[in-house]
C-alpha cells in the first residue's frame, strides 16, 4: 500500500492574530486608532510579555467590525498558507469577544464572514475547520456564555472548542464547560503549558478531558510520558513560543518529539508575531531535527488535523 506525501497543515492559527499587518495599519488609520507600542514591538521581533501580546491581540480584534473584516482575516490566513505550500488549517476564533463583550458585529454576520472566507479557501484546495476559543482567565461563567452563544444553529465547519489566554483558572473547573461543548459534537482542546505550570497540561487531560494540547512547551518529563501514552496531539508554534514563553532557554520540540509526543507545527498569530509554515519548518530544522523527524511533524500534522477529521460525532 503506497503512502502519499503528508499534507502540510497549519495546525494552529488564530483568526484575529492572522490578519496581515497592512490590513491592520489601514483599518487603524480609518478608525483613528493608534497602534500600540506592544504590537509594533512584536512586529519587529522584540521581546515582549504575554500581557503585551494580549494587548496587541485585543487591539486587532477591536478593528474587526464587519462581515467583510472576518472574511478578510480568513483570506490573509489562506494567502499565507498557500504561499508556504500548505494544504489546510485549523482556525481558532473568539466570537464571544466580538459579538457579546464588544458588540462589534452580530453573530450572524460573524458566521457569514467565516463561511465566505472558508469557501474561498476551499476553492483554493485548502482543508479548513474552525475551533471556538474561550478565554481561560475570563473564568467559567464566560465559558458557559460562549457555549450559550454558539450552541444554536452551529455551522458544520465548527468542529472544536478550546480555551486560550492566561492559564489562571484550573482546567478541572472548566470540565463542565468542556462537557457542554462535547455534547455538541465538538472536539476539545486547551492552551496549556504555555504560561502556566506543567501540571496544567496533565490536569487539562486527566480532569478536563481534552483531546489536544496547544503549546505544552513547559511540560516536564512526566507530562511528556502522559502525552505519549495517551497519544495526545500537541500543536507547536516555535516563533510564538520564543517570544511568549521567556523561560524557554532552548525550545523543547526535539525532546518532545523524541519522547514520542505527537507534535505538529502551527503559526499561532502570524499577523502579530511574523511567521509562516515555511519559517516554522526552518526553525524546527535549526533546532536539530533530522529530515525524518521533520517529516514526522507533517505526518502528525495531517493525521491529527481537525480540518481533515471533522467533528467527533
Amino acid at each position: 500500500m503506497s503512502m502519499h506525501p503528508p499534507r502540510h497543515i497549519d495546525r494552529h492559527v488564530h483568526l484575529e492574530g492572522g490578519l496581515d499587518p497592512t490590513w491592520i495599519r489601514a483599518r487603524a488609520q480609518e478608525q483613528d486608532k493608534k497602534l500600540p507600542d506592544s504590537l509594533e514591538g512584536l512586529w519587529k521581533g522584540a521581546d515582549r510579555s504575554f500581557e503585551d501580546f494580549i494587548e496587541s491581540f485585543l487591539f486587532i480584534a477591536s478593528l474587526i467590525r464587519s462581515r467583510d473584516a472576518i472574511r478578510d482575516a480568513v483570506r490573509s490566513i489562506t494567502t499565507r498558507t498557500l504561499a508556504s505550500g500548505g494544504h489546510g488549517f485549523d482556525l481558532w476564533c473568539s466570537p464571544h469577544w466580538l459579538v457579546v463583550q464588544e458588540k462589534q458585529l452580530p453573530l450572524e454576520e460573524f458566521w457569514k464572514g467565516l463561511e465566505e472566507g472558508l469557501q474561498e479557501a476551499r476553492t483554493e484546495g485548502l482543508a479548513t475547520a474552525v475551533v471556538i476559543d474561550a478565554v481561560n482567565h475570563f473564568g467559567i461563567d464566560h465559558g458557559h456564555e460562549v457555549i450559550d452563544l454558539i450552541h444554536q444553529d452551529l455551522p458544520d465547519y465548527v468542529v472544536g472548542f478550546s480555551t486560550g489566554g492566561l492559564e489562571r483558572v484550573p482546567f478541572r473547573e472548566w470540565a463542565p464547560v468542556f462537557d457542554r461543548a462535547r455534547k455538541l459534537g465538538l472536539r476539545i482542546s486547551a492552551h496549556a503549558g504555555e504560561n502556566g505550570h506543567p501540571n496544567n497540561v496533565r490536569e487539562a487531560i486527566m480532569e478536563g478531558g481534552v483531546s489536544r494540547i496547544v503549546h505544552g512547551v513547559l511540560s516536564d518529563d512526566e507530562t511528556l510520558q502522559l502525552l505519549q501514552v495517551k497519544s495526545i496531539p500537541v500543536d507547536i508554534c516555535i516563533s510564538s513560543n520564543r517570544i511568549l514563553v521567556p523561560s524557554l532557554v532552548q525550545h523543547p520540540l526535539p525532546h518532545m518529539l523524541r519522547s514520542g509526543v505527537r507534535c505538529a507545527l502551527g503559526t499561532d498569530d502570524p499577523g502579530i508575531i511574523p511567521c509562516s509554515l515555511s519559517t516554522e519548518e526552518t526553525h524546527a530544522r535549526r533546532l536539530g531535527l533530522t529530515e525524518e523527524e521533520l517529516e514526522k511533524l507533517w505526518v502528525h500534522g495531517e493525521a491529527d488535523a481537525w480540518c481533515l477529521l471533522g467533528r467527533a460525532h
